[in-house]
């Protein structure tokens, strides 16, 4: 979101000379920014073609996109992306930070009790300043890169909380994704006019809604079988 904010801020100007330049090359009409923009019917207008292209066009799609992603993540979940790339093993751990990733591993209560808390926070610290001096790991892309070196050079065993909470962190984005797709699943199915169904046909619903890739392989014949054999019916299905 600040990459956005930034763009929105000092985008334009950056990107302006590159068009300008590639218009140049190609032969491109260009106008002048500083004239007065000609709108629908040719009508000439009190303002400039830079305040047009800058905020009535490029500032408003950019605000758009800053709406959809604060609408789409919170900042709860934000916050969660935060701490999980401290963990990222990119430009030799450069964004390692062992307050934030203490941070995270306080979430996980049913896996880092107060003592675990302690082991993990000196085992980061050891693995950090061990990592960084092995050329096997300064070259990573990826914490699932991390996780399979990891266990490839046997630090899983050394490091077994660190390894531990690297497997929650792969998990994280997963489970949050498969969280909020089913919250937006539920808007769709629980309107304003179905406020009152039920949490037994909820879930039924939400079902259908969610694993639709697992219905799709059930074939219409044994569903047609089931619903014959679960009670007496005048008629064949």
């Amino acid at each position: 979101m600040d990459a956005l904010q930034s763009l929105r801020d000092t985008g334009f100007a950056s990107i302006l000379p590159k068009v300008s330049s590639f218009c140049q090359t190609q032969n491109i009409a260009t106008l002048e920014m500083l004239d007065f923009y000609i709108g629908t019917r040719n009508r000439t207008t009190t303002k400039t073609n830079r305040f047009h292209f800058e905020v009535e066009i490029f500032n408003k799609v950019v605000d758009m996109q800053l709406i959809e992603y604060r609408n789409r993540f919170s900042e709860t979940s934000t916050q969660l992306l935060e701490y999980m790339g401290a963990l990222s093993p990119c430009e030799s751990f450069s964004q390692f930070d062992k307050s934030k990733l203490l941070k995270l591993a306080k979430l996980y209560k049913y896996d880092f009790d107060d003592s675990d808390l302690i082991d993990l926070e000196g085992q980061l610290e050891i693995f950090y300043h061990s990592s960084i001096k092995d050329e096997r790991f300064t070259i990573l892309k990826g914490i699932s890169e991390l996780s399979r070196l990891m266990v490839s050079t046997g630090k899983h065993r050394s490091y077994p909380l660190v390894y531990k909470f690297l497997k929650l962190v792969l998990i994280l984005p997963v489970a949050t994704a498969s969280v909020e797709r089913c919250f937006s699943k539920m808007k769709l199915l629980k309107t304003d006019l179905r406020n009152k169904i039920g949490d037994e046909f909820l879930n039924d619903a939400l079902l259908c809604y969610v694993e639709t890739e697992a219905l799709v392989k059930v074939e219409n014949e044994k569903l047609m079988e089931r619903f014959q054999k679960m009670c007496a019916r005048r008629g064949q299905i």
